[in-house]
């Protein structure tokens, strides 16, 4: 039964660490990225349509993305979302290809990139640590566990939070380092 709930606590730990990655996928850094796009929603037809849905997002080198939407008449639609998003993006529409170049990153907006990146990481390690907390008071006022059982149920979400928080840190480093990378 202990482990059962030190088994919940780092399955939703987990589920904030790919949280943080999904989110960390959308910070640009200076290399073209497909997870980019993956938030950008497309008005398609009156319906909001996630971009990846109407097309296939292909990386072709270090700065160049091609966008091939599954039904051209799409592509308006589909250059216009990428547009008004917050990439400061501006694709070329090809004929219903759509081909986009993405300019260098200015030292300030790497420096802003950085600062979200670590604001994002911090949320995460709050919730991380709103996890143990929430587990531990669940295990207290339970009837079901002894004293013995909640201090080894503490020792381990303990245990746990440490090792999501240094993975959180780890993942930090990267992400900084992907962003300040010239």
């Amino acid at each position: 039964m202990v482990d059962n709930k030190v088994a919940e606590a780092k399955k939703n730990m987990a589920q904030t660490l790919e949280f943080l990655k999904e989110q960390y996928s959308a910070i640009r850094t200076g290399r073209a990225n497909s997870g980019l796009f993956e938030k950008i929603i497309v008005d398609y037809y009156g319906a909001p349509t996630p971009l990846k849905s109407l097309a296939t997002i292909n990386v072709v080198d270090i700065r160049s993305v091609i966008i091939n939407p599954f039904d051209k008449n799409a592509s308006d639609g589909i250059a216009k979302a990428v547009r008004e998003s917050d990439l400061g993006l501006n694709p070329n529409n090809d004929g219903g290809i759509l081909r986009i170049n993405m300019p260098e990153l200015t030292e300030d907006r790497r420096k802003e990139y950085v600062k979200l990146a670590k604001q994002k990481a911090e949320e995460a390690k709050i919730s991380v640590r709103n996890i143990r907390r929430n587990i531990k008071q669940e295990a207290e006022k339970s009837d079901d566990y002894s004293e013995d059982d909640v201090r080894h149920i503490e020792k381990l979400l303990d245990e746990a939070t440490k090792e999501y928080v240094d993975y959180i840190d780890k993942i930090l480093v990267q992400k900084t380092s992907d962003l300040l990378e010239v």
